[in-house]
């Protein structure tokens, strides 16, 4: 499909969407008429993408960045180990197949700021022959910035999607109990306690028990501790007083008050033992959250809260999560593929993301939009839980080349004090093993 307007506006940019069929979401805020979105048309763009609900969304409604700027897309999605494993691979020869891709922030920053394998984008932003006047550095959160810049400062990316780390929690098992949702990490330990009851397969609280799954549960509780994993003198901070707290409360937590069997959870086993309705709290990401509110799925519909995490002994924080889109310095379509990520992180795509669920966009004037808050099919109580995690938002994973390592070793420790093995004594032993790493890969 094609049209004849060579500079067309969101207005018009909405209105073949309508004609393609996705739906107009907010209405005609006309985009700069400078920004001639038909300037590369003909081109042809490969673009690597992680298959999820995310790249789900940008694939369905490719048609419409075809229909506006006249550039072929050719989207690859595939799962993201695979994904991962695929791009640096590729990127690491110097002649990749694909000119955009899609990045997992908390994984792979580092890893591609030092392999120089973004471009540089902050020109294109402050081109107003490339970019609509609304999307300006100001509009995205500051987690999201961190994340897209580089050590020098250098523009790399554009902020796709944030992923924070909430409470999802059973009301009715609440009530039964006489209890509120916890308003500290003490709280929250008791309140798992009492609801857990092995008699009526009824258990308080449950998260990641796998081993690298279950690391940034544990990095996540240390935030609430104050802490993060790496100091800020660049060095390990494993073996401080509040990440061996920290570990003690996961460890207390997942014995405790978690069904049998966790250690071999990862996300998809936690959502599938809350949706049962047996489950007092899981603490996950923020994009797990459709299949509660679905009948087809779910037995806690119109049960659950969803909650910013309660203030540990150091404060209140949300661990964070996100990804991004890149433009390839190896590409020769640099700027197409600029055009391509600016749709992608669009007003509109990012309420298309929002309202579905799938994720949460990192411009702030997205969940600000009385008009697409409107249309979210989540509670109220989910986007009041996104909304309050980003003000409260810290990184919970160190921004490190070797961080899957980390994960992995790590997360060994983490799955063997579910069995019963002394906390400190496996950090010890997790810390001796990833210092190395850590040094090489620095080095």
């Amino acid at each position: 499909m094609t049209t004849s307007i060579l500079k067309p506006t969101r207005r018009s940019f909405l209105a073949a969407s309508a004609a393609i069929g996705g739906a107009a979401l907010i209405g005609g805020r006309p985009a700069a008429a400078a920004v001639d979105w038909k300037r590369f048309s003909g081109t042809t763009l490969n673009v690597n993408l992680v298959k999820s609900p995310r790249s789900d969304t940008l694939t369905k409604y490719l048609p419409e960045f075809e229909s506006l700027t006249g550039i072929k897309v050719n989207a690859e999605a595939t799962p993201e180990q695979q994904q991962r494993q695929k791009t640096v691979i590729e990127l690491s020869t110097g002649k990749p197949s694909f000119d955009v891709v899609h990045l997992s922030y908390h994984v792979q920053k580092r890893q591609f700021e030092k392999g120089g394998w973004l471009a540089d984008i902050s020109g294109f932003l402050k081109d107003p022959n490339l970019t609509d006047p609304s999307l300006t550095e100001g509009d995205f959160a500051e987690a999201g910035l961190l994340f897209a810049k580089d050590a020098k400062g250098t523009l790399r990316s554009l902020p796709f999607s944030v992923d924070y780390w909430i409470v999802y929690w059973n009301k009715e098992l609440f009530e039964k109990k006489g209890l509120s949702y916890p308003t500290s990490l003490d709280e929250l330990v008791a309140a798992a306690e009492k609801i857990t009851d092995p008699s009526a397969n009824t258990y308080g609280f449950v998260a990641r028990g796998l081993k690298n799954a279950n690391t940034p549960v544990w990095t996540s509780f240390m935030l609430g501790y104050g802490a993060s994993t790496i100091g800020p003198d660049g060095k390990i901070n494993t073996l401080s007083k509040e990440a061996i707290e920290a570990a003690k409360l996961y460890q207390r937590l997942l014995t405790k008050s978690a069904p049998p069997g966790v250690s071999g959870f990862n996300w998809a086993e936690a959502q599938s033992a809350f949706l049962q309705g047996k489950i007092g709290m899981w603490f996950d990401g923020v994009g797990f959250a459709p299949p509660i509110e679905d009948p087809q799925k779910s037995r806690v519909v119109g049960k659950t809260g969803y909650s910013v995490m309660p203030k540990g002994p150091g404060g209140q924080a949300a661990g964070t999560f996100g990804d991004g889109l890149g433009v390839v310095e190896a590409s020769t379509k640099k700027e197409a593929a600029y055009l391509f990520c600016q749709w992608a992180i669009s007003h509109d795509m990012g309420a298309r993301l929002l309202q579905a669920g799938a994720g949460v966009p990192f411009r702030q004037s997205i969940l600000t939009d009385a008009k697409v808050r409107e249309g979210v099919k989540m509670p109220g109580a989910w986007l009041d839980a996104v909304a309050g995690s980003g003000k409260v938002s810290k990184l919970a994973l160190p921004v490190i080349i070797p961080v899957t390592e980390f994960r992995d070793i790590y997360g060994v420790a983490l799955t063997n004090m579910i069995g019963g093995a002394d906390a400190e004594t496996e950090l010890k032993n997790a810390t001796a093993q990833f210092e190395p790493v850590l040094a090489r890969s620095e080095g």
